[in-house]
């Protein structure tokens, strides 16, 4: 396959948090990270976040971001937080999918005037591009998501 037509996904190394662009083939050679050469989490699984991590990661990401702003206390949290894992797995690389905790982590969601929770915010192009509250299924964060995402995802 020619190298311009090779689709490209992208990963953040949590080591360095740099964005790695990783052609679709070469995921099952287990990549490493371009700049610390540590391996690169290929899963999807949403990661933890920072106010800080999230403020640099929503600004150098060239995928849509997606946040999920929760509490560990909180029953509609728990729901929501295997459905987008999945939602994460199936958008590897085409989606970024991100936890930040609202006990931990206040400024940003003050900032954002989060008042409930769960509540996910999808950043595109370093600015927010949808906002929702509560857990909803899978197929309607699929639904969500899909107009923010690069063409071919």
């Amino acid at each position: 396959m020619p190298e311009t037509t090779m689709e490209r996904l992208h990963f953040h190394c949590r080591t360095c948090h740099r964005t790695n662009r990783i052609p679709a083939v070469r995921l099952q050679s287990k990549p490493r990270c371009g700049s610390c050469h540590e391996p690169l989490d290929t899963s999807g699984i949403p990661f933890q976040v920072t106010d800080e991590e999230l403020r640099s990661l929503i600004h150098s990401s060239p995928v849509p971001v997606l946040v999920d702003f929760y509490a560990d206390w909180c029953g509609p949290c728990r729901t929501l937080g295997p459905v987008l894992e999945s939602l994460g797995r199936e958008l590897a690389g085409k989606l970024l999918v991100v936890k930040m905790d609202t006990e931990r982590d206040r400024a940003v969601a003050g900032e954002l005037g989060i008042r409930s929770i769960p509540t996910v915010l999808l950043y595109a192009d370093g600015a927010i591009a949808a906002r929702e509250s509560g857990a909803h299924p899978l197929a309607f964060w699929r639904t969500w998501v899909k107009p923010h995402l690069r063409a071919g995802s």
